[in-house]
């Protein structure tokens, strides 16, 4: 049940409804098209969050005056922060406002961007990142925002769009980087996330109306502490297994005791009154099937994020490299994040006549015959171009598929953290990939220069196993039905 409320309390009249002024914000609404765009730009600056320090991460060690082990956790950090916080920052904003949460949210994140330009030791950097790992939660939130706010018509192409911004964000943010890392301080990184994210922080209390739509009933809080030790344990177990040792008892207890911690936060949740999660929605067929589809997408996604940067800037000595600098690198890897922007729309309409389901199917066909490509076309620079390319479609077809596919399968109520759920199911891909694309390239390689470089073999190996992840979740989402309960209440009421 959602009840009418406001972000500040105290503007309400003691019936608990909007008071004059608030009302009268909500006539005077932005357009359509300054809302997507602001949550677009929020989106971007967020995604912008995972790439700021990918040009230095060869010189973190020496910046930081750490080991690089230790300097991972610069990584690390904000990876299970972004997992951990998410779905938290999803139910919040159901309960307690979907714009005032993104609001928190950017600000954290502009704090830990400032954090992080300040420090030249390991700890703070940390702090930093991890803060700014919180900021990501925007994305999600920005998607369930639309559905409060977007006239119905204009509801597919603004999900598409913002959930690009993954991916554009990235891309685009990456060049950018490389440029400031290579020729002013490093620092400067950092300064230039916290301008960015107090834009963003301006243009949404600015132009985003005011979140009326609210679940009831109270936080969840040992929920949400079980779900973050629970998903640090296996998360860690993934992402520091290769280093750590398999076998090793931290690994095992990490793993097995996030396992078993997630049972009982399982068993718990279905007992709550107020869940973080409401497990038995997240079980209905729609919602289960689509984020295990996610998790495929999140593979591939970092598959190629991962992998070709490492193929186009390894020496050429050994026949398998490209040797070119980042910057180029990074250039050559654009198309990946500007095909999802631009073909965003596409998407959209492809959704709207043929359904989302239809969407994330044809995504993921595109990116298993991009990988499949991969395995015999890796020896030129346009080869690389090409299958990025590729990727970005696929990747944005079924980005833009995932969350109309959730929205459709669950209440107003309780869209943001649905959402939320499913960009963890992402994250968990994604570091079930950059385990596995470690792994691979590290254990098949040959010395050249006193430099490890991968071999073809292990490229190819990577792409196979790229391959099968993607057919996996297409298998998934042949299996989502055609047609589902549609939850068409806004917060915000809209004449169709």
């Amino acid at each position: 049940m959602a009840e009418t409320a406001s972000d500040d309390p105290a503007d309400a009249n003691d019936e608990g409804s909007l008071s004059a002024a608030q009302r009268r914000r909500l006539t005077r609404r932005p357009s359509d098209r300054a809302m997507i765009g602001t949550l677009a730009f929020s989106g971007l600056i967020a995604a912008f969050m995972q790439t700021l320090v990918t040009p230095i991460i060869p010189e973190l060690p020496q910046l930081l005056q750490t080991n690089t082990a230790d300097a991972s956790w610069v990584l690390i950090s904000t990876l299970l922060a972004a997992a951990i916080t998410t779905p938290i920052s999803g139910r919040l904003g159901d309960m307690y406002g979907k714009r005032r949460v993104a609001l928190v949210l950017l600000a954290v994140m502009v704090v830990g961007s400032i954090v992080s330009a300040l420090s030249d030791t390991l700890v703070p950097m940390i702090v930093g990142r991890a803060l700014q790992g919180v900021g990501l939660g925007v994305i999600a939130l920005g998607i369930s925002i639309l559905r409060d706010v977007i006239h119905p018509k204009n509801l597919g192409a603004a999900v598409a769009l913002v959930s690009a911004t993954l991916g554009v964000g990235g891309a685009v943010g990456l060049p950018l980087a490389a440029v400031i890392a290579q020729n002013i301080d490093w620092h400067y990184l950092f300064w230039l996330a916290a301008l960015l994210g107090l834009a963003a922080v301006v243009l949404v209390a600015t132009l985003i109306p005011v979140s009326t739509l609210r679940s009831a009933g109270r936080f969840d809080f040992v929920g949400s502490v079980g779900f973050a030790i629970a998903l640090v344990g296996i998360l860690l177990a993934i992402s520091k297994g290769g280093e750590w040792g398999w076998s090793s008892p931290l690994t095992l207890a990490l793993l097995i005791g996030g396992v078993v911690v997630l049972v009982i936060w399982g068993l718990f949740e279905l007992r709550t009154v107020d869940p973080l999660i409401d497990l038995r929605v997240a079980a209905r067929r729609p919602v289960l099937l689509t984020n295990m589809a996610s998790i495929s997408v999140g593979f591939a996604f970092f598959v190629t994020t991962a992998s070709l940067p490492v193929l186009l800037e390894a020496p050429p000595t050994t026949g398998v490299g490209l040797g070119l600098p980042l910057l180029a690198a990074s250039l050559c890897l654009m198309p990946l994040g500007l095909v999802m922007f631009l073909l965003s729309p596409v998407a959209a309409r492809l959704s709207n006549a043929r359904g989302p389901r239809t969407s994330l199917i044809l995504g993921g066909a595109v990116i298993a015959l991009s990988f499949g490509l991969a395995i015999g076309l890796m020896s030129e620079v346009w080869h690389v171009i090409l299958i990025s390319t590729l990727v970005g479609v696929g990747v944005g077809f079924a980005y833009a598929a995932m969350p109309t596919l959730i929205m459709r399968a669950v209440p107003p109520s309780e869209t943001a953290a649905a959402n939320g759920l499913n960009s963890v199911m992402r994250t968990l891909g994604s570091t079930v990939a950059a385990t596995v694309v470690g792994v691979i390239l590290s254990s098949n390689f040959v010395v050249a220069g006193g430099i490890d470089i991968p071999t073809a073999a292990a490229f190819r190996l990577v792409f196979i196993v790229g391959t099968g992840v993607v057919v996996i979740g297409v298998v998934f989402a042949l299996f989502i039905p055609r047609r589902d309960i549609r939850y068409v209440t806004a917060s915000i009421p809209i004449q169709e």
